[in-house]
């Protein structure tokens, strides 16, 4: 009897890849990637206004409407600057020097109001402290354009249509900063000091200017700056309550600007985007200004 052997062939062994869990520096990796692109569409997206707006106020009136929009097509700025400020015997600095009234003089009271109000709500203890506050809380649900007309007729009945009171008196109330001037003062001023002051025998009033104020720069200038750019941006209101040209605001001016077009059929439109760019460039040079403040005061509030 012959005996043979039978071989079988074993099958190819296959490597085993095991799954790893990723390590938190390729996951942080990840997520900077992804943070910083999205940094960057929303930033395009922010600026892309402003582009279209320095381009079409650098081009006179026929590349207006004839070239592209997203790129420059001849430099007459400085001729748009000199038409804009010469139009209707300057009428233009008419409207910047009413803008920053109305945007400086009533925001910087309305702050002192509101740092005030949010102090004594967070350092007094009174009957209908929680009342008030809610209260405030839920004007917050009211829209702006919703007080536009009760305003006009309280100033209508009172005799102040058409006057900078119209403008200046609603900007001394605004519920957002009282909220925020109360979140600031609970993060900054201490019961302890206020005590001690008391002791040392001053009065709630040098308190509130000596001590409290001065604590409350950073936050004060987050309330000042956000008061300021709402009333220089507003529009519904001075349309309601202002008439004459002399008392206008710079958006209400260009405005009437861009509608004169319909009117009368004398295009402005350069005079509209020049005039629109000049309008950003406080703001912008508020922003850069007080960036140190208004920075650390929001980091606050968003820590509280």
């Amino acid at each position: 009897m012959v005996l043979t052997e039978h071989t079988t062939e074993r099958p190819p062994v296959r490597s085993v890849r095991r799954l790893t869990r990723p390590d938190a520096a390729s996951r942080g990796r990840g997520g900077q990637r992804f943070l910083l692109v999205g940094l960057i569409l929303a930033s395009v997206y922010s600026l892309f206004p402003v582009w279209w707006l320095i381009v079409a106020a650098t081009k006179d009136r026929t590349a207006l409407y004839q070239s592209n929009g997203l790129w420059f097509s001849g430099w007459h700025l400085w001729d748009n600057l000199q038409q804009v400020f010469t139009y209707q015997d300057g009428i233009f600095l008419r409207w910047t020097a009413n803008s920053f009234l109305y945007a400086g003089v009533g925001s910087l009271g309305g702050t002192l109001i509101a740092l005030a109000t949010g102090y004594g709500l967070a350092r007094f203890d009174f009957p209908g402290r929680n009342a008030i506050f809610a209260c405030v809380v839920g004007s917050f649900l009211i829209p702006i354009a919703l007080l536009t007309l009760p305003l006009y007729l309280l100033f209508s009945a009172l005799g102040m249509v058409d006057t900078p009171w119209a403008m200046l008196i609603p900007c001394l109330i605004n519920p957002f900063s009282v909220y925020l001037a109360k979140v600031y003062t609970e993060a900054t001023i201490p019961y302890e000091l206020l005590e001690a002051a008391r002791i040392d025998g001053a009065g709630e009033l040098r308190i509130f200017f000596s001590i409290v104020l001065r604590m409350m720069t950073t936050g004060g200038a987050t309330v000042f700056l956000l008061a300021f750019v709402n009333t220089w941006n507003a529009f519904f209101l001075p349309l309601t309550v202002l008439r004459g040209k002399e008392n206008w605001t710079l958006n209400l001016g260009l405005y009437n600007w861009t509608g004169t077009r319909l009117e009368s059929g004398i295009d402005l439109t350069g005079l509209v985007l020049t005039g629109a760019l000049l309008s950003i460039v406080p703001m912008a040079i508020m922003m850069v200004a007080m960036r140190r403040y208004w920075r650390t005061g929001v980091t606050l509030g968003a820590l509280k």
